[in-house]
């Protein structure tokens, strides 16, 4: 009997270790974009699929932005859910940059852009930037597609950047796309984990001595 409680135990605590462990890109989130680009220079739209080549050229891309003093961020909105709780800004691109720049603002205050399939939005802390807005006026909207949003934001970087007085080129395109799986492989590996550390905890309660 004892032993069945104990099983009972481990499932609850596994459950629970894997719900707290689980990314935000898994759980419900108020808006999702705030949290990753905390940390993260690139917020890529939720299930669907990407080409690969293309998002690590605009990695490379935002990295050399930052090596010229040209911090960036970017966040590419697909549809309402990538949003979270902030859905209603779905096809508002400026609106959106300037209420993401300001929840990220007390982590960071430099330059995000963000890309939706009707257009693009920019600010900086928060602030619209009019010589950037008008900059990227010019380019034309993505539409919904995931890989061409990331392709459009590799446009639209070094055309902010040259505004500003940088020059930035595009790395060269690969061989060869994947689908997007980080959602999949992520959860796998925090379950993995929560499971682990769960059975560590199960087997030093059942070492402990009986009061």
């Amino acid at each position: 009997m004892t032993e069945v409680v104990n099983k009972k135990r481990l499932a609850v605590l596994v459950a629970a270790l894997i719900c707290l462990c689980a990314p935000d890109a898994v759980r419900a989130n108020g808006d999702p974009a705030s949290d990753y680009l905390l940390t993260q220079s690139v917020f890529l739209p939720f299930t669907t699929r990407i080409d690969r080549n293309q998002v690590q050229r605009l990695g490379g891309l935002l990295r050399e932005a930052g090596k010229q003093h040209f911090r960036i961020r970017v966040a590419l909105i697909l549809s309402p859910s990538d949003l979270g709780t902030a859905f209603s800004l779905f096809g508002k691109p400026e609106k959106y940059a300037q209420f993401l720049g300001l929840e990220l603002s007390f982590v960071y205050r430099d330059r995000l852009l963000v890309v939706m399939p009707n257009g693009f939005g920019f600010s900086v802390n928060g602030n619209r930037d009019p010589k950037a807005s008008a900059v990227l006026k010019n380019l034309p909207p993505p539409g919904r597609d995931a890989t061409k949003e990331v392709q459009a934001a590799i446009v639209a970087v070094p055309r902010l950047a040259a505004a500003a007085g940088h020059h930035l080129a595009a790395p060269k395109a690969g061989g060869g796309s994947t689908g997007r799986d980080r959602i999949t492989i992520a959860a796998a590996a925090t379950a993995g984990i929560a499971l682990i550390a769960a059975f560590v905890l199960y087997r030093r309660r059942e070492r402990s001595p009986t009061t």
